[in-house]
């Protein structure tokens, strides 16, 4: 139906005095013996449009004021009463759908551990309207940044048939039924769809390098999948990764591009979505403002893991995991670098390559990979980064003493044959920057239908 959406009404001074026609949900109704006022969203603006209804002039249907119901609205644009906004005084109000009184957003009951409950309801609320708000505008700044920088868009396969990171994590995909009679492994995944066992990728980075070895600058921006048994608040079992990788680049090269990305897009998500960080910044992260204001004006350190592990070792803290050269740092010691130590964002390099995925290129010193994580305060680990192996033999032996299934990476070790050259990359969990941004503390909050072990709604 022809209707003017309510950010153009909140926001064009031309309509003052014209009469429109609005549409959107009840989300507060105020009433008095003459006059109602009802609060309209449409999704188009995080702000409401109040619409104020003569009682004596008009003839409202309740079900018109009842919390959720979907209404269309005409009437003549005028200032608001309070404020620089506008506001709508009412000539007809027409119900769309009603609403019944067990709809289940109600003020006195929505937490966010029942609004996880009602994934197909809970975008209606400020919350998670301002998270999907910002959500959007920080993939549009992603592609945005990429593009203007002269990178390449590549879409590379979801279903796949190689592990990249060789840990054997991935969901798998198949066509046969459930108590196929084949004799053996090798017989069953014979049979299958593909002739051989695929899986639901966990990562675009090997398709990616592919790219990059004709294109220079390409990036991947799409959903991964990992079955993992984690039921923390920052894993998900299918989430989306921002991946680029830079042909001629080194570990240095790679840590500056991250670095540049990440800022654009907070200072981005800052501009656009002021509304949104404000109400964040009000109701569920004290301060966020000045954290991402703070990120967008540091320069981001930079630190050798050998010296890291020193820092923890020598910190007056006792860590629930003690730290050893060779461990993986865990959320703690990440927090303490970048929040005690250091009180910004710090790139952590050098990791023992034992800990690290056999594509990262292999250090002089034998021990260690020229890979980082950038570690930011309140949350951890937000990129994960590294040059990759450009030298064959060693890439072959890395894969080797992992037990890895040489056959399935042949195209991937080509690429090592073919005109070899340095080239990084790094991946970033597009839910944790969203997590970051918004300040919302459960990954399971920031993507529309979060999908974990034992749920998928």
């Amino acid at each position: 139906m022809k209707h003017t959406d309510i950010y153009e009404v909140l926001t064009d001074k031309s309509l003052l005095g014209k009469t429109v026609v609005v549409c959107g949900w009840v989300r507060t109704f105020r009433d008095s013996s003459a006059i109602g006022f009802l609060e309209l969203a449409d999704g188009t603006s995080f702000s409401r449009l109040q619409v104020v209804l003569d009682k004596n002039a008009l003839n409202i249907d309740a079900e018109c004021t009842k919390n959720g119901a979907s209404v269309c609205v005409t009437g003549e644009v005028v200032k608001a009463f309070k404020g620089e906004g506008a506001e709508l005084n009412a000539k007809e109000v027409k119900l769309l759908g009603k609403c019944p009184p067990e709809y289940p957003i109600q003020k006195k009951r929505t937490t966010l551990d029942f609004l996880r409950t009602i994934p197909h309801l809970r975008l209606r609320t400020n919350t998670f309207n301002a998270v999907f708000r910002v959500r959007s505008v920080a993939a549009q700044a992603i592609h945005r940044y990429f593009h203007d920088h002269r990178y390449y868009y590549m879409n590379t396969p979801i279903i796949t048939a190689s592990d990249c990171e060789g840990a054997g994590e991935m969901f798998r995909v198949t066509t046969q039924p459930f108590g196929a009679k084949e004799k053996s492994e090798k017989e069953y995944f014979e049979n299958d769809f593909f002739g051989q066992k695929a899986g639901l990728s966990v990562s675009g980075q090997l398709e990616g390098e592919v790219a990059a070895m004709a294109f220079s600058k390409i990036y991947t921006f799409g959903p991964s999948f990992r079955a993992e048994n984690s039921n923390t608040t920052k894993h998900l079992a299918e989430f989306w990764h921002v991946e680029p990788e830079v042909a001629f680049a080194e570990l240095p090269d790679i840590i500056e591009i991250a670095e540049e990305m990440l800022k654009y897009v907070m200072k981005a998500v800052m501009d656009e979505c002021a509304e949104e960080i404000a109400f964040f910044d009000a109701f569920v992260e004290k301060g966020l403002k000045e954290k991402l204001t703070h990120v967008i004006e540091s320069k981001f350190a930079v630190c050798d893991y050998t010296d890291a592990v020193e820092m923890l070792k020598k910190a007056n803290v006792k860590f629930q995991y003690p730290v050893e050269w060779g461990c993986d740092l865990q959320t703690e010691h990440e927090r303490y670098l970048t929040e005690v130590v250091f009180q910004k964002p710090v790139f952590v390099t050098n990791y023992p390559k034992e800990i690290k995925s056999f594509y990262m290129k292999q250090n002089p010193d034998g021990k260690t990979v020229a890979a980082t994580d950038l570690l930011v305060p309140g949350i951890g680990e937000i990129i994960g980064c590294s040059e990759r192996e450009a030298d064959y033999d060693k890439l072959v032996a890395a894969m080797k003493v992992r037990n890895m299934d040489m056959s399935a990476y042949k195209q991937y070790l080509d690429l090592r044959v073919f005109g070899s050259v340095p080239h990084s990359g790094f991946g970033l969990g597009f839910e944790r920057f969203v997590m970051y941004v918004t300040g919302m503390e459960n990954i399971r909050d920031v993507t529309l239908f979060p999908r974990w072990v034992n749920n998928i709604m």
